[in-house]
């Protein structure tokens, strides 16, 4: 009780402010400010606890002040600690509403239970003091690597201790199939760190693509160097994992020193990983050149892209398509991860099928359109064109120079293409129209005709209408309408500006 028998002294508070404030390392201020909060409560008990009453303690001399505030107000809600204006005044001085009366109160003896109550809000207000310290110490070390000793093993549940704190690895952030003992060693990632009653809760990964970069920055030296950057991640915690790194100086190939001599850098993190499969992969700029990489030892023999739906389509051939896919679709998975890309696989022969049947699809469409014949709609197909508005738009002399056409058969060519666009505008509108939507809305840019009539059936008839519907609504009614998000946005406020001002 040491606390307890010389809570009232002058320069002993100053000297167990500092021994508290020594052994918990925490500032001495947060000390000496729970301090003063146990004599408030103190003198709270001893004077009623509806008074303001009020503690200081000197910081040089460590001599204790007690005093009762009254604040000095228009019109009084609680006696107890107010007065007006008036009131004040009559007691000496010249006082105004927002002022404060302190009144010195005379020291007091602390008896047994209220030192006792002293020491406990001292010792809590160190206590929440320690959790705040140890709480900012480490969310500043969220995304390092840390060692510990596994302490307890609940429900699947490891509770690490790594020195000055402990943390949790929940079972999900386990490694399949790995299990832990009290007293073993582990390595593991610090993911999260959150700020809880019972003090600040570390949670640790083994299994988050960070912890993989992690290990190899801490056995690849030109990583750490900043020489060589991982610049992406995908894993399959203990089956397989694929990381794409670059290299910042032209002399060092990044895939060689991520390897290591005889592999034993690679070797190194895999033994960690409990035996996971690593692929090193060159990344590169290109997302064609990319994919390839990522799709490690399968054999490609084509690349198309659909930058607009995010999407890349690889041909490789026909004896090639299990190794490109990979067991259970893992390795295309891990591909398709690690570059940010939806990756589809295609064998040749299917390629050659599809692309057959596409070329099928548009000479139809050119020879339904425009009237012509096949040997027409398949040159058309064949230079490139794929829809009937870049027959209409594309300037004559472009046409012309197809092998087999003149200026005569690229202008008729020209002229039916801008009648059959003309005649499915109208045909559009007459629908719109027939549907009973407002003129403004027909005509309203930014929005084709197509997808009007395809908005008709989710009841969006006006401008309004329209304008009523969140962006997300209008991707859901339109998953694919070729039009970025910000687009739409900016039209729907627009509206919203002009309709609903």
């Amino acid at each position: 009780m040491a606390l307890a028998q010389h809570i009232h002294g002058s320069t002993e508070m100053l000297q167990i402010a500092d021994a508290v404030a020594r052994e918990k390392n925490i500032d001495r201020e947060t000390v000496i400010e729970a301090m003063e909060n146990a004599i408030q409560i103190a003198g709270r008990k001893k004077y009623g606890l509806e008074h303001n009453i009020q503690a200081s303690i000197d910081r040089k001399t460590g001599a204790i002040a007690l005093f009762r505030i009254t604040d000095v107000v228009e019109e009084v809600e609680n006696p107890a600690h107010q007065l007006t204006v008036k009131d004040a005044n009559r007691r000496g001085g010249n006082f105004s509403v927002g002022d404060q009366i302190r009144d010195d109160l005379p020291p007091i003896d602390f008896g047994r239970i209220a030192a006792q109550t002293a020491k406990q809000v001292i010792v809590q207000k160190v206590r929440d003091a320690e959790r705040e310290r140890q709480f900012e110490e480490f969310k500043d070390r969220v995304g390092d690597i840390v060692n510990g000793t596994v302490k307890r093993v609940e429900y699947g549940n490891v509770t690490v201790d790594f020195g000055r704190a402990e943390a949790v690895i929940r079972r999900n952030e386990l490694i399949p199939r790995e299990n832990f003992r009290v007293g073993d060693r582990i390595r593991a990632y610090i993911h999260s760190v959150t700020r809880e009653k019972s003090g600040p809760q570390v949670f640790l990964s083994r299994v988050k693509p960070e912890f993989l970069a992690k290990l190899f920055v801490q056995e690849v030296p030109e990583i750490y160097d900043g020489v060589i950057e991982i610049k992406a991640v995908a894993r399959d915690p203990g089956s397989r994992a694929k990381i794409a790194v670059m290299s910042n100086d032209p002399s060092v190939n990044p895939v060689l020193s991520c390897v290591g001599v005889r592999g034993s850098r690679v070797q190194a993190v895999v033994s960690e990983l409990q035996g996971e499969k690593i692929d090193i992969v060159e990344w590169a700029e290109d997302p064609a050149t990319f994919v390839v990489n990522a799709l490690s030892s399968a054999e490609v023999s084509k690349v198309v892209i659909d930058e607009d739906a995010g999407r890349i389509e690889v041909v490789v051939p026909d004896d090639q398509l299990s190794l490109a896919i990979g067991r259970r679709g893992q390795n295309v998975r891990l591909a398709a991860q690690l570059t940010g890309w939806h990756i589809d696989i295609l064998t040749e022969e299917t390629e050659s099928e599809r692309r057959t049947q596409e070329f099928n699809r548009l000479s139809g469409m050119f020879v339904d359109a425009l009237n012509v014949e096949e040997v027409i709609a398949h040159l058309l197909v064949t230079e490139g064109y794929s829809t009937v508005e870049e027959v209409a738009y594309v300037p004559i002399e472009d046409l012309a120079q197809i092998e087999g056409f003149d200026e005569a058969v690229a202008e008729e060519l020209s002229r039916r293409a801008n009648e059959y666009i003309e005649q499915k505008e109208q045909d559009l509108k007459d629908k719109l129209s027939a549907a009973g939507a407002e003129e403004a809305w027909v005509s309203f840019e930014g929005i084709s005709l197509e997808q009007k009539v395809s908005l008709l059936a989710h009841d969006i008839k006006s401008r309004d209408d329209f304008a009523g519907l969140s962006t997300d609504d209008f991707y859901d009614m339109l998953p694919k309408p070729g039009i970025a998000r910000e687009e739409v946005e900016a039209m729907i406020m627009a509206l919203r500006s002009e309709l609903w001002a």
